[in-house]
């Protein structure tokens, strides 16, 4: 498969056959990504292969409560999560609201999931003094866990980025014996796709770059 295509081909996989992804596969699939920059090269990313279903489960404990708010406050049209517009949601509303199974029921239905983190002794966090949420030390991991989801749609599999149960990281932690000095960074369920899809919706081009300035023209040919 051509690169063009596995970029354009590569979607957020969910719903999983129960084919197994097998080990030699899997493996192919990690030396694939590591090649992915990082900061300085300093290749601080780790990934924890977590196969044991009684685990798995456990994660998707740990990602209900973080669920339930995330549901709630987008059932009141809110983006969720965010960190510039407060939510007016109660806690009411949160207690009420089951959590969305798209956003936990992935780890357990998944042949494997994938857990990443990053040495925070190795990252450059440019924007940590500044006030606002950092992003910049993502830079350090995510092309590493995006290379992996690529490398998957390259094999046949799928998955999707999931952060979710990040919101109860020292849980994470406790149970994968995670060193304090790691952040979680995304956890990657993988596994055969019920259906492949072909075709994406996403922006055009001149909807998402712009000439020499944020509000400048278009860049379109």
């Amino acid at each position: 498969m051509e690169l063009n295509e596995v970029m354009r081909t590569t979607f957020s996989a969910r719903d999983y056959t129960g084919e197994e992804v097998p080990d030699e596969v899997l493996h192919d699939i990690l030396d694939n990504a590591r090649f992915a920059p990082s900061g300085g090269n300093r290749q601080g990313n780790r990934v924890i292969v977590v196969r044991d279903q009684e685990m798995r489960d456990q994660i998707s404990k740990i990602a209900e409560p973080p669920a339930k708010i995330y549901a709630a406050q987008r059932d009141a049209g809110e983006s969720p999560w965010n960190t510039i517009v407060p939510s007016n949601v109660t806690p009411q509303q949160i207690e009420d609201t089951p959590p969305l199974a798209m956003l936990i029921e992935p780890y357990r239905n998944a042949s494997v999931v994938l857990v990443f983190a990053v040495d925070l002794r190795v990252v450059a966090s440019m924007d940590k003094e500044l006030d606002r949420i950092g992003v910049i030390s993502g830079a350090s991991i995510y092309p590493f866990v995006w290379n992996v989801i690529l490398s998957a749609r390259q094999a046949g599999f799928g998955g999707t980025i999931t952060t979710v149960p990040v919101a109860n990281e020292p849980k994470v932690k406790e149970l994968l014996h995670i060193p304090e000095e790691y952040a979680v960074s995304a956890l990657v369920p993988l596994g055969k796709p019920v259906k492949q899809l072909t075709k994406l919706n996403r922006k055009p081009v001149e909807e998402i770059a712009t000439l020499r300035t944020f509000d400048g023209e278009p860049f379109t040919i």
